[in-house]
């Protein structure tokens, strides 16, 4: 039978010397979940990122992607995720198209499939010189729209999204989210971590994370119910008693 789970942990830890960045968490994320994952910085979160995406080795623990062992499977892990960060990751110097062309030489994609993902970028941009203008001349909201673009250039089932939107205005954001939602319900995977606690809202489920421990996990209307709070600012800050 096949499993409905995009991604299982399993008592994950990794510690650096004697400082435990993540202490022994566990979580479940379901195909096609829009799942979130709070937390002050320093929690824990990108470290438990970076190990899910098979870039740090955890001190121990297990993790399951798509039906694959990150630990066993590393390289088939990376082809199988998108990853896009705060720090805006594509080449400034270059057109938004030879972006999308870099990165779908990277991962073997079809030209008739870079070719599909340019017409959608122009139509979602509504920009016709996207083959001469430089992508550091791009509004913000415009450059985080291309990195999703060429996140999912080689169509992977799982996206992690790590403070994807910072510095994005409302009005991006918002449009942002809506782009999320529509590949939530195309079937993919989407896990977002995010400072915004009014992003966290939009999630399906989340968990907070506390000093490298996960210390609460439902969905917000969940959270909200367990603590008598309005808001998932509220929530948060009872979840780290703050």
């Amino acid at each position: 039978m096949m499993s409905n789970d995009a991604l299982t942990i399993q008592n994950l830890t990794k510690k650096f010397g004697t400082f435990t960045a993540v202490d022994n968490i566990s979580l479940t994320v379901k195909k096609g979940e829009v799942f979130g994952f709070l937390g002050a910085n320093g929690a824990g979160k990108t470290t438990t990122i970076r190990m899910i995406c098979a870039l740090l080795e955890p001190t121990s623990g297990e993790i399951e992607l798509d039906g694959l062992s990150v630990l066993r499977q590393p390289e088939e892990v990376k082809m199988r995720i998108g990853y896009m960060s705060q720090k805006f990751s594509l080449y400034q110097d270059l057109t938004p198209f030879e972006n999308m062309e870099f990165f779908s030489e990277i991962y073997n994609v079809a030209p008739e499939k870079l070719a599909e993902e340019k017409e959608n970028l122009a139509a979602e941009l509504k920009l016709n010189n996207l083959d001469n203008i430089l992508t550091k001349e791009l509004p913000l909201g415009y450059k985080q729209r291309l990195a999703l673009r060429t996140t999912l250039i080689h169509d992977p089932p799982i996206l992690f999204l790590d403070e994807a939107t910072s510095g994005v205005d409302p009005v991006g954001r918002r449009q942002f989210w809506d782009q999320i939602y529509e590949l939530s319900a195309a079937g993919k995977t989407v896990f977002v971590t995010t400072h915004y606690m009014d992003e966290a809202e939009y999630c399906h489920r989340l968990s907070i994370m506390d000093k490298g421990k996960i210390v609460q996990t439902g969905t917000p209307a969940e959270l909200k119910d367990k603590f008598d709070v309005s808001s998932m600012q509220d929530v948060f800050l009872q979840a780290i008693q703050y």
